[in-house]
């Protein structure tokens, strides 16, 4: 008997699942809905681990948050930078500070780099300008050190900048080797401790109690950004900052105030009065940074609250409006005004290209108090010299009056 071949050729065989044997018999696509069920399943049974996972990431966070708490709280002592010892430079003045942050919050956001990495560089710079004599005109390379370590640091390793973006930043004016010969010296100052626990770990830590609100935490970012240009907050512990901002930025979002057992509710009510004073004048770099759709539109929102505190500020103290126009700083002869605490507002720059904002060699403070910076050189117009942010309260107070426009309602937090 001769032996007769099938058909089909795998008739006799069984099935096979293979997608690589055409199967004649599969008319209906049984095996493709039994493979697409397969695949199905296996993406529930990972989003089952990837939640079993956060739910065990949280209980375990919850246990040892007590004591990572501690630890921060314990770091930021050892990592404070001293003002006393900043104040007895000889050529670093505080009217520098303004321009060398805006040109860091330029480049740190050129980056996109993380929150934490701008304040660990300012950290950086403090203490390394607490431990180190800096002439002025590399008071910026010290500054593109401490960003640059900074990013190494915890950023992500494709957005560290390089040397050669640096060095392009500021005009060529530093070689390639002083800025790793800076790097090295800063490093070595610091004992090489890098770690702080910056302001933006203790937001992590209080935001975690609530739900999550993107606009809280960009405003936040905003008021502890705001307060790196001003040296009263340089001795302030990134933990009192990071809830008093908090504070702030719940009271500006008409936001409801933890109860004050809570750890994130434990704020300075100091602290938030100095800050809530310096939101009338802004960084220009600053504003326009959270300007954008990204970040919130942060800016527009502090705008319309201090319109609001203003109308409020009328209707309740009764001043005349005439009275209430705006802030002046009346004329108080030769003194220069730059010895004092202040925050400078830079004028545009129309010569040169937007990102470049912070001059290769700072100014002296005589010759920026007397003639205005850069008129000379043709960088800026002959518009007049920069409107300083007054001083806190107390500090010639004589010499100014406050106005509606610029008034502010302290907040009143129930404790």
């Amino acid at each position: 008997m001769a032996f007769q071949q099938p058909q089909y050729p795998f008739q006799g065989y069984g099935h096979c699942e293979s997608y690589f044997v055409e199967n004649h018999n599969d008319d209906d696509g049984m095996f493709a809905r039994a493979a697409a069920e397969r695949e199905r399943s296996r993406g529930v049974n990972k989003l089952r681990q990837k939640a079993m996972a956060e739910a065990l990431s949280r209980t375990t966070a919850e246990e040892y948050q007590e004591d990572v708490l501690s630890h921060m709280e314990r770091m930021e002592a050892e990592t404070m930078p001293d003002l006393q010892s900043i104040e007895i430079q000889t050529e670093i003045q505080w009217f520098m500070r303004p321009y060398l942050l805006d040109f860091l919050l330029e480049a740190h956001h050129a980056f996109q780099l993380l929150p934490e990495t701008l304040h660990l560089a300012v950290n950086l710079l403090d203490r390394y300008c607490s431990r180190r004599v800096v002439y002025k005109r590399h008071y910026q390379l010290v500054g593109c050190a401490a960003l640059l370590i900074s990013a190494k640091y915890g950023d992500h390793k494709e957005r560290v900048p390089t040397i050669r973006e640096l060095k392009s930043m500021c005009c060529s004016l530093y070689d390639d080797d002083m800025f790793t010969q800076m790097e090295w010296h800063v490093l070595q100052t610091l004992n090489w401790m890098v770690g702080h626990a910056t302001v933006t770990s203790f937001l992590q830590m209080a935001l975690t109690e609530v739900a999550f609100d993107p606009e809280l935490e960009r405003m936040s970012w905003y008021v502890t950004e705001l307060a790196l240009y001003h040296k009263e907050f340089i001795p302030v512990p990134p933990s009192v900052m990071a809830r008093s901002a908090l504070a702030l930025a719940r009271y500006i979002l008409a936001r409801p105030q933890p109860r004050y057992t809570d750890w994130s509710a434990r704020y300075d009510s100091q602290v938030v009065l100095n800050l809530s004073n310096h939101l009338t004048q802004p960084s220009q770099a600053l504003q326009r940074k959270y300007a954008s759709p990204h970040l919130s539109s942060v800016s527009s929102t502090i705008e319309l609250f201090l319109q609001q505190q203003a109308m409020i500020a009328q209707r309740v103290i009764h001043i005349p409006a005439p009275e209430i126009t705006c802030m002046e700083i009346e004329p108080s002869g030769p003194v220069n005004a730059y010895l004092m605490p202040q925050t400078p507002q830079k004028a545009d720059f129309p010569s040169i290209p937007h990102g470049v904002l912070t001059p290769p060699i700072t100014p002296d403070k005589d010759y920026h108090a007397q003639t205005g910076y850069g008129i000379t050189q043709g960088l800026l117009p002959r518009t007049g010299h920069c409107v300083p942010t007054p001083p806190s309260s107390g500090e010639h107070a004589h010499t100014m009056h406050y106005s509606g426009p610029h008034y502010i309602q302290p907040p009143q937090f129930v404790q």
